[in-house]
C-alpha cells in the first residue's frame, strides 16, 4: 500500500531525527561539534520519548548508538528537551497530551496519599514532555528518612529501594512502585525520592529560564484544571 504525503514526509523526518554521525561524517570531512551535539541530542530524544529514558542516560545511550567517542562533549538538557519536544510534536502529537493528562492524574493520586511528605513532582511528568513510557518522579522532604518507607508498609504497598544521586549530587534513597494508571491500561513507574525536610528550599529554585523545576501539589492541581478548563 502506498504511503500517504503526510507518512513519507514523517518517515523520512524519523530517519533523519535517528540516523548516526557516522552518515554525518562520511559526508563531511570536518563535522563541527555543534553537529554532534544535534544528532546527540536528536537521538537522545527518540530514547526518552520511545523508551521513558530520563536525559542523563539517554545522552549516555545516545553516544554509544551513534558509534561517536566517549568522550564527545555532550547536548546540555535544554538542547535535549528542545529535541524532546520536537520529536513529540512530528511523531506524538495525537496521543502525547491525553498520555501526559493520565500521568499526571495518577501523580496526584500519590501526591495526595503522601502528602503527609511534602511531596514535589520533578520530571517529564511535570515538564510536560512525558509519554506513556515516562515514569514519575516525586521527591519527598521528611523529618525522619524512613518515614516515608514506614508509611508504604503501613498502606500494604510494595516497594523496591535503591540509592541514586539526590537534588545535591549526594545519593539519596528512592522507594520504586509500579502502580496501575486505568486510563493507560499499564503499570508506571513511580520513584520517591527520599530527602532532608531542609532540603525543601533548594529543591524549588527556578532554572536559567525562570522555570520551576518541580511543583507540589497545588502546582500540579492547577495544572490539570487548566487543561479541564480549555
Amino acid at each position: 500500500m502506498a504511503w500517504a504525503p503526510v507518512e513519507r514526509a514523517q518517515a523520512a523526518i524519523k530517519t533523519r531525527a535517528t540516523r548516526g554521525v557516522r552518515g554525518l561524517l562520511l559526508r563531511r570531512h570536518n563535522p563541527s561539534m555543534d553537529d554532534l551535539k544535534e544528532e546527540i541530542a536528536a537521538t537522545a530524544a527518540r530514547l526518552v520519548v520511545e523508551e521513558g529514558l530520563e536525559y542523563g542516560p539517554a545522552k549516555r545511550r545516545a553516544v554509544k548508538q551513534l558509534g561517536v567517542p566517549s568522550r564527545s562533549a555532550l547536548p546540555d538538557n535544554d538542547q535535549v528537551e528542545a529535541a524532546v519536544e520536537e520529536y513529540i510534536a512530528i511523531f506524538c502529537a495525537e496521543s502525547q497530551a491525553e498520555e501526559l493528562q493520565a500521568l499526571r492524574e495518577l501523580a496526584v493520586q500519590w501526591m495526595q496519599r503522601l502528602e503527609a511528605f511534602r511531596p514535589h513532582l520533578g520530571g517529564a511528568v511535570w515538564r510536560g514532555t512525558a509519554t506513556r513510557r515516562s515514569d514519575i518522579y516525586l521527591q519527598l522532604f521528611c523529618d525522619d528518612p524512613k518515614s516515608a518507607e514506614i508509611s508504604l508498609i503501613d498502606k500494604g504497598v510494595r516497594f523496591e529501594v535503591r540509592s541514586v544521586p539526590g537534588l545535591h549530587g549526594d545519593m539519596v534513597d528512592a522507594l520504586s512502585i509500579h502502580a496501575l494508571c486505568m486510563p493507560l491500561g499499564e503499570q508506571v513507574g513511580v520513584h520517591l525520592l527520599i530527602n532532608d525536610l531542609d532540603d525543601v528550599r533548594g529543591a524549588l529554585q527556578s532554572d536559567s529560564k525562570g522555570r520551576a523545576p518541580r511543583g507540589n501539589l497545588a502546582a500540579v492541581q492547577k495544572l490539570l484544571g487548566e487543561v479541564d478548563g480549555k
